[in-house]
């Protein structure tokens, strides 16, 4: 397979462009009204300025590296970051060519991309290099939980600080954990009118009507109802879900989706593949297709239409990936309605937009990473495990720390007397 790496080509009249124009640009492209970062945190962020630094963040959506650029600009520095290859072909290369100006370099998603690795070795190493790196390794679609993490992210940081050590054999390498919570704007009145009108107009398509249903019912019913007109349209035997619960019927259409992609391009699952293991196959060998390098085993004549309609199936396995009807009931804020409604939207329409929000980083604590390389270098595997071990757990502190920030604007659990669709 030919190399399709594109490099990073900093250019500083570029950065300093877009340093200028990041708040129009930010809320113009994604609708947001601010990013936002406490005072103490900024401070202990700047005590990295000149130091090497693996900075790593949650990845709920694509505009985590938006504000990630912004972090280190606010640090009084710049970030080095992997970007999927297929975002350099957008915008006919426009998109790439800014971006690759900025410090981005390409990815094969969820491939061992060679050279994109070597990349990170080599920025790793410097004096004070710094590389932002996402361990869920693909967009979650959800703010307050993390799919599992990639031990790619373990290797990189420690090739990083082998390279870097070649060099001073007191080099040190800084792992510094991070998360980004969204908070939808607006008042709690104002929200929920947002929300209704958003809700009516997918009903309306479904031909769906509230009746006395409340709020979160008729989510659910939403749910439902795209959940069966999927089942239909995947094949999925009627036999094989009756009397089936909510949650294995989800799973199902997840996987029947997922499978049916890879019947397409022609990617073989083991049969121990969860989801998220199965979607990121598939990116990779989509991404490398649309990077005109196809994996060796991807079908050489793929029409227009059958790569359309695999990308269509890894999108509806997504809406059932975020849609998960516990942590909606559990926890009704505005940012989970607005997820469900994003996906409802999607899924209905062909395409969502971006309601106004803030983003509030939230800093953790930053850690060398040289007790873990100790362990990695008397057993790989062990190392690569005591390491994302504790990267994790330190994410899903930030993370829950992010979800506190907002309350229900819906009483939990109050979907009427029936709960067994949730």
């Amino acid at each position: 397979m030919k190399s399709t790496f594109i490099p990073p080509a900093f250019e500083l009249p570029v950065a300093l462009t877009l340093d200028f124009s990041f708040p129009l640009l930010s809320k113009l492209l994604f609708n947001l009204d601010s990013v936002e970062i406490a005072r103490e945190d900024l401070k202990y962020l700047r005590e990295f300025r000149n130091k090497r630094l693996l900075y790593l963040s949650n990845h709920p959506s694509e505009v985590e590296p938006i504000i990630a650029y912004h972090v280190a600009n606010q640090m009084g520095t710049r970030f080095h970051f992997m970007a999927s290859r297929n975002i350099f072909n957008w915008g006919f290369g426009l998109v790439g060519e800014l971006i690759k100006r900025v410090g981005a370099f390409s990815i094969l998603t969820g491939s061992a991309d060679r050279d994109a690795i070597k990349m990170s070795r080599k920025i790793l190493s410097s004096s004070d290099g710094k590389l932002v790196l996402y361990p869920e390794g693909m967009m979650s679609g959800e703010n307050d939980n993390l799919v599992s993490f990639m031990p790619g992210v373990a290797q990189v940081a420690y090739g990083g600080l082998e390279d870097a050590l070649k060099k001073d054999p007191s080099a040190q390498l800084m792992v510094l954990p991070t998360a980004v919570k969204y908070i939808i704007s607006g008042s709690k009145d104002s929200i929920l009118r947002k929300v209704e009108e958003s809700l009516q107009r997918i009903e309306r398509k479904l031909k769906l009507y509230p009746g006395g249903r409340t709020l979160l019912r008729r989510f659910l019913t939403v749910g439902r109802v795209l959940l069966e007109e999927t089942e239909f349209e995947l094949g999925v035997p009627k036999a094989d879900i009756d009397g089936k619960d909510f949650d294995y019927r989800l799973g199902r259409a997840r996987h029947t989706a997922l499978n049916q992609a890879a019947s397409i391009l022609n990617v073989k699952f083991k049969d121990t593949d969860h989801a998220i293991e199965k979607i990121r196959q598939l990116f990779t060998a989509i991404d490398s297709l649309e990077a005109g390098s196809p994996l060796p085993t991807t079908p050489k004549e793929l029409s227009p239409q059958n790569i359309r309609r695999a990308k269509q199936l890894v999108d509806t396995a997504y809406t059932f990936l975020i849609t998960k009807p516990r942590n909606l009931i559990q926890y009704p804020s505005a940012e989970r309605l607005f997820e469900w409604i994003c996906s409802f939207e999607r899924h209905v329409f062909g395409k969502s937009e971006d309601r106004a929000r803030k983003a509030q980083v939230l800093i953790g604590t930053a850690f060398s990473i040289e007790p873990y390389h100790q362990i990695f270098l008397s057993n790989k595997r062990e190392g690569i495990v005591a390491l994302m071990s504790e990267i994790r757990k330190q994410m899903e502190i930030l993370v829950e720390r992010g979800k506190n920030l907002t309350e229900p604007v819906v009483a939990p659990y109050s979907v009427g007397l029936d709960i067994n669709i949730g």
